[in-house]
């Protein structure tokens, strides 16, 4: 039994690695900055049109993305999308940031299936809300009060 378990799963991979690049596979097998992070300087939920829905959490120092963590109920690509858009992130300014874009993530996975690609849109326009969100916050820190994570 275990023998024909082994086999699949080779089976699996192979067909996988026709389909996806070696960093969408890893990513969706081992994501990084996955979970909710505890009093976060910016947060975003957004669900897609496909109905995956991601929600990613920020950490700011000195202007600058310390962490980036993100949650979804997506499919692999949508995980794939999420931990890389969370990597490429951190360490940028809100400014910076906010110039993620789809095309930065599928090229950073090393493309997605054109059936895919609204995951890489989803993760770009996720990151933005939560920029969006951390400004609000900075410029208006007593709407933290009544922020539900």
């Amino acid at each position: 039994m275990t023998e024909t378990w082994d086999e699949l799963q080779e089976e699996v991979n192979a067909e996988m690695q026709k389909i996806y690049s070696e960093t969408v596979i890893d990513h969706a097998m081992n994501p990084r900055n996955v979970g909710s992070m505890d009093n976060a300087d910016g947060f975003a939920h957004i669900t897609g049109p496909c109905g995956d829905t991601m929600e990613i959490w920020l950490r700011v120092r000195n202007d600058s993305l310390v962490e980036a963590s993100f949650m979804t109920d997506g499919c692999g690509t949508t995980v794939a999308a999420g931990s890389m858009v969370t990597e490429l992130a951190k360490s940028k300014n809100a400014t910076q940031a906010l110039r993620v874009s789809q095309q930065d993530v599928l090229s950073a996975l090393g493309g997605l299936p054109e059936e895919s690609q609204h995951c890489a849109l989803l993760a770009a326009n996720t990151l933005k809300e939560a920029i969006k969100d951390h400004l609000v916050l900075k410029n208006e820190p007593w709407k933290r009060a009544y922020k539900k994570y």
